[in-house]
């Protein structure tokens, strides 16, 4: 599509017919050089038919025909039509920071949401109620979820596993999940009646799917718990219970898809995630002492990866656009045998995550490129384990809970406060930030969760207690347990960990954080207390114990306002997702392509998301500060002003290039003359700088390239990029309808740019085009400092600091966009193009003066005359030296068309490109010939004397006649005739108005006439005028 906008706004267009015109006469110009034009005809999951008719009866297509303003015919008759819909859908699928934003702000959220309402739903149940819940009961924000969200879509792919399913207990067998369909949930199984022989379910299976996304995952939940609060007796063993064997295989599934994820993420292979994932099942089988099941389980356990595009069609792992998409994967462990009890089989277990894995390509400081991947799971912040009270672990939890209440000693002491909030995690991978309850005791305390019941930790249990205290108003103070394998029976499993330690954290202000410091700390703190109390600092903690306190401080401050109010529900994502920051940052670069990236870079492009200033380190290399802009931005003006200003601050250097044919940038002219000041006999001194003035229409990159790409590396290591500034008159940038001229945007880009002079003057801030380019360029270049010059005169310190600032350009967030937005910049291999209007550059040299009165109407003229598109024969720019015939004194001139800004100031300097020379002007514009232009300029001189024609009768006017009878009417009269002083009379009476005589006194004029003007122009003939380009 051409960059021209279809500009409609009112305060542009009174008329809004006069709008629409534009528009049509717009999309004409756009597609007159076509043959073939694609056409986005259908929406993503609404394929249709590709009908050409059918787009002939769109409006603008149809305005195409009208007489005068369209095309004057058929639009599909003169051009061959494309459907590109399934082409543009493979863009669409293809994630980038964009879309990755707005699928975890967005589609995240509301996938997020449908587990709340599955949580707040099982948590109205009782322990009694509980028993009678139907599958359908359970699943019902699922499927309400993923039918509702199909209404609107088109995809019949009705796969197992891209269907939302709750199963309960002995039903979630290999049968049942392949009979099983989410339009026919069973109502008759329930909790009661899907376990072994006919008992209550020890767990169920459930998966979640987006309807119209990527996401996905599923897990297995238990009725029951795990362990029996600890009461006293000292010789209680573990509950070999069907729900700790099912967590236990659970629990090995849960790290077999974790590994299988980190290993594909790193080397790309669903083979060898595959190998990984199964391996590492059975090898915590045998951890868990479960070998038993090791020969049972091995045929049964199934680990696959899928890619999921946007659209949450699975596409093949092979297909090139899997890389950007997001994965699912997942293990199920079908069929699980009884082998204690021999009672048949239990049912399967589930569980499947949706992660996004990055990599990108690195350059070594040898040239060797190597890669590094990191992967986020997206869907980690939905719960891994979960568990609800049955009857028997309700009455436990409650004989717990006596504990607190009785005043007499007990195996945990007296309560030393009531119950207040609190949370507790764990290192394990099925542990998330859990809130309950908290109960001191003089001899160990109690945790009261609402689905694991009661946990009771006695000093006999306990090892050590560390208690962390930020002491900040914000920072949230942790209590980190440490116990042995006494403890194991009497916690719930997903709390077990091999650190052996547990965390419980008290919110900055609670009641139980004021209640540990008033009540608690003095009794924990005695020598007979039992309980080894030590009061730590962070550097005391463990890697394990650091991560956990963060994770709750970061779920502490997702809840505080304002932030829980921005995020949402996306906080427990944010406190569970440390490393989604770096990943982001990761897969920002990752998504652009295979580009690899310089070592040198990494430490500042992964850096933490609160950007510092990085320390100059140039040393003694020369700094070089380059200032780009448009012909006619006043771009020489600054560059003078800033040299004239900082003249007494160092050694300046300006490197000018001159005037190209070809209206470009010349990189090898640019690296020779950084070579030469190298090889000066002068040296370059004591920390000289450069100032590099990019030519007119030229992308900053390129300049850029040319600088840090030098071919000498010698010459490379003796230069580095302070910053890089541009200037803007927003009234000479842009064309006709406010088309900007080419590579203006390019010339502010991020990445590139840090400060953007605007040098226009202070009265046009008003102008709708000022304001109109202001906007365009802040689009561009989010980030850029905005300085106003007028004329370039740069007026406050602080802007000056700005553009000769040594850092800028190397600043993170720089480097990070240029990274970004421009792939393979950092080896050159980065090209812009050209714009759609293509500028060239004419120089016209001439050795005689012009006349200043014929000059300066002339460059007025050039506004009236510019054309339309294309353009062809429009002048924009004037620039040059020269010399007045009014004046001896060489002039500088420089004038914009656009804007309509003459300058005219002596010149300070020689020709930079052809030393002595007398004058030249420099056109930029559209289709320009050098004869054009030449004529243009001998409008501007002293014009030439013309050789004068001969008189004749014919060309003598009456007056001439007149003059001639008066000069000679006395003279002699032929006979007959006499003069009676009005007229002449002869013998007949006949009158005349002139003497007879007359046409011999008109040819005696004529021949003294004609001698004068043979004399004239002999001697112009023998004088010679030169043309004002002759030599």
């Amino acid at each position: 599509m051409s960059s021209r906008s279809f500009l409609t706004k009112r305060w542009m267009y009174e008329d809004e017919e006069a709008a629409e015109e534009f528009k049509i006469s717009s999309f004409v110009t756009m597609v007159q050089d076509c043959y073939r034009i694609g056409v986005p005809y259908s929406s993503q999951g609404h394929v249709q038919r590709f009908d050409v008719f059918m787009v002939e009866k769109w409006p603008l297509i149809q305005a195409f025909a009208l007489e005068g303003i369209g095309g004057g015919s058929f639009f599909t008759m003169k051009y061959k039509l494309m459907d590109m819909s399934e082409k543009l859908w493979k863009v669409y699928n293809r994630l980038d920071p964009v879309s990755l934003e707005n699928l975890l702000t967005e589609d995240l959220v509301n996938f997020e949401k449908q587990w709340t309402g599955f949580f707040s739903s099982m948590d109205l149940e009782s322990h009694l109620s509980i028993l009678e819940l139907s599958e359908a009961q359970a699943g019902e924000a699922f499927r309400t979820y993923y039918s509702h969200g199909l209404i609107s879509s088109n995809i019949t792919d009705k796969s197992k596993s891209q269907q939302p399913f709750v199963l309960f207990g002995k039903h979630s067998s290999s049968e049942d999940l392949e009979a099983y369909s989410f339009n026919f949930p069973s109502e008759s199984h329930q909790v009661r009646n899907t376990g072994l022989e006919g008992s209550a379910a020890r767990h169920m299976i459930l998966q979640c799917v987006a309807p119209k996304g990527p996401l996905a995952c599923s897990r297995t939940y238990f009725f029951g718990t795990t362990h029996s609060p600890y009461l006293g007796n000292p010789n209680t063993a573990q509950k070999n219970t069907d729900v700790l064997l099912l967590s236990q295989i659970y629990s090995a599934a849960v790290q077999a898809v974790l590994s299988g994820i980190k290993c594909y993420s790193f080397t790309s292979s669903a083979t060898k995630a595959q190998d990984v994932a199964e391996n590492t099942f059975l090898v915590l089988l045998d951890s868990m002492d479960l070998s038993q099941y090791r020969s049972s389980l091995r045929s049964k356990c199934e680990f696959g990866i899928q890619a999921v595009n946007m659209e949450g069609r699975i596409i093949p792992l092979t297909d090139g656009d899997s890389r950007y998409v997001v994965k699912t994967a997942s293990m199920t462990v079908r069929d699980i045998p009884d082998l204690r009890g021999g009672r048949g089989a239990l049912g399967s277990v589930v569980f499947s995550e949706s992660f996004l894995e990055s990599g990108i390509n690195i350059q070594q400081k040898d040239g060797t490129v190597s890669s590094d991947s990191c992967y986020t799971i997206l869907t980690t912040s939905v719960p891994r384990y979960a568990c609800w009270l049955m009857e028997s672990d309700f009455k436990q939890s409650e004989q717990a809970q006596h504990l607190a209440k009785n005043e007499e000693g007990t195996c945990v002491g007296r309560a030393l406060t009531a119950a207040d909030a609190a949370y507790v995690i764990s290192s394990s991978l099925l542990s998330a930030p859990e809130e309950g309850k908290i109960v001191f005791l003089s001899e160990g305390l109690l945790f009261i969760h609402p689905q694991h019941g009661s946990i009771t930790l006695s000093k006999d249990h306990i090892s050590s207690i560390k208690f962390y205290d930020p002491q900040d108003c914000g920072g949230v103070a942790s209590l980190l347990v440490e116990y042995d394998s006494g403890l194991l029976p009497h916690l719930p499993f997903p709390l077990r960990s091999a650190e052996r330690c547990l965390l419980f954290a008290l919110q900055p202000r609670s009641k139980s954080h004021r209640a540990f410091y008033s009540k608690v700390l003095s009794v924990w703190k005695k020598s007979d207390s039992g309980l080894n109390l030590q009061m730590v600092e962070e550097k005391h903690l463990s890697w394990n114990q650091k991560n956990m306190h963060t994770r709750l401080q970061k779920l502490h401050d997702s809840q505080e306002p304002p932030v829980a109010k921005r995020r949402g529900s996306l906080k427990t994502s944010y406190c569970q997702l440390p490393e989604q920051d770096m990943f982001l940052q990761h897969f920002a670069l990752s998504s652009i392509g295979g580009e690899p990236i310089l070592y040198d870079h990494l430490q500042v492009l992964f850096t933490s998301a609160e950007l510092k200033e990085p320390v100059n380190s140039h040393g003694d290399k020369v700094v070089i500060t380059i200032i780009t802009g448009l012909p006619g931005s006043h771009k020489k003006r600054l560059c003078d002003f800033l040299v004239q200003l900082n003249k007494e601050h160092g050694r300046w250097l300006v490197y000018r290039p001159g005037p190209d044919p070809r209206g470009g940038f010349s990189a090898s002219d640019l690296q020779q003359y950084m070579s030469g000041l190298l090889e000066s006999p002068r040296g370059l001194g004591p920390k000289p700088r450069l100032l590099v003035l990019s030519p007119g229409y030229t992308d900053v990159l390129e300049v850029v390239q040319a600088v840090l790409l030098h071919p000498d590396p010698v010459v490379q290591a003796c230069f580095a990029i302070g910053a890089v500034t541009a200037c803007v008159d927003p009234l000479a940038s842009c064309v006709e309808h406010r088309f900007a001229l080419p590579k203006l945007l390019e010339q502010c880009s991020q990445g590139m740019v840090s400060a953007v002079v605007f040098t226009g003057g202070p009265g046009e801030q008003k102008n709708p085009l000022v304001q109109h380019v202001q906007q365009l360029v802040r689009s561009a270049n989010p980030t850029a400092a905005f300085i106003l010059a007028e004329g370039g005169a740069v007026t406050r310190n602080e802007d000056v600091n700005l553009i000769f600032s040594e850092s800028s350009f190397g600043e993170p967030q720089m480097l990070r966009a240029r990274y970004v937005l421009y792939p393979g910049w950092c080896k050159g291999r980065f090209s812009g193009g050209c714009g759609c209007l293509v500028l060239s550059q004419q120089r016209v040299a001439f050795s005689r003066p012009l006349e200043r009165l014929l000059f300066v109407p002339g460059c007025k003229a050039l506004k009236s005359s510019l054309r339309p598109s294309p353009y062809r024969g429009n002048v924009y720019n004037v620039w040059g030296k020269l010399q007045f015939s009014d004046s001896e004194q060489l002039m500088e001139v420089s004038y914009n068309t656009l804007s309509g800004s003459l300058c005219v100031v002596p010149d300070r300097g020689p020709d930079p490109v052809t030393p002595g020379a007398s004058c030249f002007l420099v056109f930029d514009g559209v289709g320009l010939t050098e004869d054009g232009l030449k004529d243009w300029l001998r409008l501007c001189a002293k014009q030439k004397q013309k050789k004068k024609p001969k008189n004749t009768k014919n060309s003598l006017s009456p007056q001439d006649i007149r003059s001639i009878h008066r000069a000679r009417h006395l003279e002699p009269l032929p006979p007959g005739y006499f003069y009676n002083g009005h007229q002449y009379v002869d013998i007949f009476g006949e009158k005349l108005s002139f003497h007879p005589y007359m046409e011999e006194f008109i040819q005696e004029y004529l021949a003294e006439a004609n001698k004068e003007v043979e004399l004239f122009n002999r001697q112009l003939e023998l004088q010679g005028q030169p043309d004002l380009f002759d030599p």
